[in-house]
């Protein structure tokens, strides 16, 4: 159910009466492993989370869609006839983008009023701007009159409009899950092909606790796309040496080590060896978790936050303390960063009677090394992206 209050900030800001009203969702994520690889070809393992963005949205009769959000005090005001022009603003990119990239495919769009309110922590790497290119996109596809839409195909689109628009080289999965995520359930995606299955998330006495470093995650600062460029070089290297590779996750580690000597950079090597051995570690993740086998589970997420720490350097020293501290508290079975990293958040698969005492001891560790209080969350795996029916 829609808290009423939002109701009446929309009307508030917006005027007019409650007839014509549409509210729309999308989840932020997860990722329990495979990061970094989902712009490399291979296989990812996201979980929508219970946390969402909403937006009430009505027809305004005009040509123009306009933004606000609970939180904050920015307006936006974007001419239909000219959604190229707002790809600098400081707020409603986003938005500006994914209505862009509709447009351009074809879709019918209408002017609206957009109020967003969100529960997914933005800065955290839990997919708020991905939650929000998603909901933006099923409202103005529906406002515009589309019936049957494929949310695969939205999915697409919203990583076209953070990619061509927004600027941030983003691969996927965060777009993916939030489209079709599937309550109580996890998804295995391959990013290459955008074949995926359901995987049942049954942890049993077990339960994933998402710890926030609090450290800003700014992606589009531009480690992200560093990285990016590093995996890129990095292919092209071992093609320009006998290699007839599309992407990195298409090759097995002794491939990778085959063309060892070819690398005069170790960075570009490191890079290769974690995106290699990171989709190693997801195809056995299907396979543990679909037999029950959690501990093997968990102790594959610990090779993968060291492969994330040391050879692809996307974690830092509020991600790094969290790892080390997990690794010490009884019940803990698994841990790792998880998102686009360099900040944000860890999760950490805990037994369900000691997630209290994890969360008190890793407060109280974190607090101590890093200077100030980490954050912390607990969410089941939510539903993908859809309108509210029942919101009065």
């Amino acid at each position: 159910m829609i808290d009423g209050a939002l109701i009446k900030q929309f009307l508030e800001l917006y005027g007019g009466s409650e007839e014509g009203i549409r509210i729309f969702q999308a989840p932020g994520r997860i990722n329990l492993i495979g990061e970094h690889i989902d712009y490399n070809g291979g296989h990812v393992f996201p979980a929508a989370l219970d946390m969402n963005t909403v937006v009430i949205a009505r027809p305004n009769g005009k040509d123009e869609i306009r933004f606000a959000a609970t939180d904050l005090p920015d307006r936006v005001c974007a001419k239909l006839d000219s959604l190229e022009n707002y790809k600098g603003i400081k707020w409603g990119s986003y938005q500006c983008g994914v209505a862009y990239m509709l447009q351009r495919e074809g879709y019918r769009l209408t002017g609206c009023d957009m109020l967003f309110h969100g529960t997914v922590p933005f800065g955290a790497g839990l997919s708020s701007s991905a939650s929000i290119e998603v909901v933006t996109a099923l409202c103005l596809a529906k406002l515009g009159g589309a019936k049957q839409l494929v949310m695969e195909d939205i999915a697409v689109l919203c990583q076209k409009a953070e990619n061509e628009y927004v600027g941030m080289s983003c691969g996927i999965m965060d777009q993916f899950i939030s489209a079709v995520g599937k309550k109580d359930h996890a998804i295995f995606l391959n990013c290459r092909t955008l074949e995926y299955e359901y995987v049942p998330l049954e942890l049993g006495d077990y339960t994933i606790v998402i710890t926030n470093t609090n450290a800003p995650h700014k992606l589009t600062d531009s480690q992200y796309n560093q990285r990016r460029s590093e995996c890129e070089r990095a292919l092209a290297v071992i093609n320009a040496n006998g290699g007839a590779y599309q992407t990195l996750c298409e090759m097995g580690i002794a491939e990778l080590e085959s063309f060892r000597d070819c690398f005069q950079d170790e960075v570009l090597y490191r890079r290769a060896r974690h995106c290699v051995t990171e989709e190693m570690r997801t195809i056995l993740s299907l396979k543990y978790l679909s037999e029950g086998n959690l501990e093997m589970f968990g102790s594959l997420l610990k090779e993968a936050n060291v492969s994330i720490r040391d050879d692809y350097e996307a974690t830092g020293k509020e991600l790094d303390a969290v790892f080390d501290i997990a690794e010490g508290i009884d019940g803990v079975i698994g841990s790792r960063m998880t998102g686009g990293g360099f900040g944000g958040c860890n999760i950490s698969i805990v037994r369900k009677d000691k997630a209290e005492e994890f969360r008190q001891i890793m407060n109280e560790e974190y607090t101590k090394r890093i200077g100030y209080a980490p954050a912390f969350y607990q969410s089941g795996a939510g539903q993908g992206a859809a309108e509210v029916e029942k919101w009065r």
